[in-house]
Formats: C-alpha cells, structure tokens, sequence
C-alpha cells in the first residue's frame, strides 16, 4: 500500500499583496476587495529572483530521508499543472536528478490534469514501486511552478496563484500516511481558457461544488469510510469560499478544512496537496491513526481526492 515516507515543503520569503499584483491583469479596486472579503486571499508567495530549478531545489533540500538513500530512488516524477513551464531545451528535471545525485533514477513528468496532477503522480509512484522487484525502492515527487504568465497566475474571479514547491518521497508500503483510496473524475467538456471565454468560467464555477463534492465522497466510500471517519480536509488552496461551499454540500464541519495557507500563500498549482499536508504535521492537526482526505481540481478539467491514514 502506496505510503509517504517524509514530505517537504517550502515557500519563497517574497510575499506579494494583491494590490501589487492588480495592475498585471488590469484588476478593479472591486476585484481586488472581492478576491480579500469573498474568497478569503490576501497575499501570495512568490520568488522574484529565483528560477523554477531553484524552487525544486529549495523543497527537495528538505528531506532529511532522501540524504544516504539516493540509491534507493527508482523513480523521480515532477507533478506539473502547466503543460509548458520552461523553453527547450531548459530542463529542469533532469538538473534537478544531477545535483540530487538520482541521474540513475528514471525521471519523468506527469501533467494534463493541472492542478489536479500532484494526486496522479502518487497514484503513479505508488503503480510503479509495487511492480518494482525490489522491496526497499522509493520515488520522489516533486511539484512547483513559476507564475510565468497571465493564464499561470490568474483564474478570473476564482483563484490568484503563487510560487511554492514540495517533495514527497514515497515507499510501496509503509507504517504512516498509507493511500487508502484514489478516486477522480476527468470533465473534458470544461477543457478551455477561462480567462477569455466567460460562459464556459461560469458554467465551471456553477458546476464546481457538485463534482468536486461528488469526488471526494467517492475516495472515502472507496476507503470503507464516511465523514464522520475523517479527521481533517486537506484542500487546494484555491479559495475559502468555494470550499465552505462543498464542506456544507456534503456535511463536513468547515473547521476540519485547513484553509491556514490560503491567505498567505496562493495556490501553488500541483503542489497544494503537500504543502497543505507539511502544514497540517507541523501544526499538529494530524494524530497517529487519523484518516484524513485530500482534494484537489484541476481546470480542464479534473477532480481528484485521496484518503490518507496518518
């Protein structure tokens, strides 16, 4: 059974109001207060003067476990939200492997269901260490971007997203953070920018709680679970609101939602999962034995969710 063995996150120390940030997409003083008052943003984490190999860098520098285990390393996977991150032939992946010390590693990048993308490279990681001969193989999934353009950086009316980066070294099985269920949900009829066509962003917006709800009730029925089982919500960090939406949809206390880094962060593409997870452990919100659930959407779209026992 698919399990974590240490996740690492980290943030760029640059943060940048929305105020700053209003003139890049031409936003009103009425959007800027609607993103603040509604959808519970404030600020975002980003890393002006660093580059995309810096940010992975930054998160992988936080496994203590990776360091006298690279041998171990079968598999590194980079969960990325934006099919083009950087020009060719620039690839961050592969420099990341050589300065880990993982050139021997089969590295590859999943994406195609955006946001929703860090889920899929666990599930991906998990598919392979459990095919893997060898019983004491790892993966290492990375996640991160830079917010390079205006459709990396902006959801109209819904999302503002940041600079952050996590890794996750993953075992085929293990005592703590085991997967119990993976479920998601591919709307193709949603594939589209949003940003320059306004029917189908309020055609998303609408259907968004119904199949983002519909998908993480079926990862927990698929763990042999209800609600009333779970133990803490990890969302992306999209916004507050439209996760107080789906928490009274489905009947889940919205104090079991941790929606600490939406405010100061933004969301972080692939990487919210992690990073919400980091936050979770070192806030204490999660005990031995506690199942909890993760959720994720991805524009084009995907909705995705996994049960977790910590």
């Amino acid at each position: 059974m698919t399990a974590l063995v240490e996740v690492a996150a980290h943030l760029p120390p640059d943060r940048v109001s929305l105020e700053e940030l209003a003139p890049r997409f031409g936003l009103t003083e009425r959007q800027v207060r609607l993103f603040r008052r509604f959808h519970g943003l404030d600020q975002v984490c980003l890393d002006t003067g660093g580059t995309l190999l810096d940010l992975l860098v930054a998160a992988t520098d936080g496994l203590e476990t990776l360091r006298g285990n690279e041998h171990r390393v079968k598999y590194v996977l980079y969960a990325r939200g934006m099919p083009v991150a950087v020009p060719y032939p620039v690839n961050p992946l592969r420099e990341l492997c050589a300065k880990l010390g993982l050139d021997h590693a089969l590295s590859f990048t999943v994406t195609h269901q955006a946001c929703a993308t860090g889920l899929l490279a666990l599930d991906v990681a998990g598919r392979l260490l459990a095919s893997d001969p060898d019983p004491d193989a790892l993966a290492l999934v990375v996640s991160g971007e830079k917010t390079f353009t205006p459709d990396a950086m902006l959801v109209p009316e819904t999302a503002v997203f940041g600079e952050g980066a996590a890794a996750a070294l993953v075992a085929a099985n293990g005592p703590a953070d085991r997967v119990l269920s993976y479920a998601t949900s591919v709307r193709g009829d949603f594939d589209g920018r949003l940003i320059i066509d306004p029917d189908l962003a309020a055609r998303f917006q609408y259907e968004y709680p119904r199949l983002l709800s519909e998908v993480l009730l079926a990862a927990v029925e698929r763990a042999g679970l209800t609600l009333d089982d779970i133990a803490l919500l990890l969302p992306h960090n999209v916004n507050s609101v439209s996760w107080r939406r789906v928490a009274k949809r489905v009947g889940y206390p919205v104090e079991q939602v941790l929606l600490d880094n939406v405010p100061v962060t933004g969301h972080s593409f692939a990487a919210d999962p992690f990073l919400n997870y980091r936050t979770a452990l070192d806030r204490g919100r999660l005990r031995p034995g506690d199942r909890y659930l993760v959720g994720a959407a991805g524009l084009g779209a995907t909705f995705s969710a996994m049960v977790f026992e910590h």
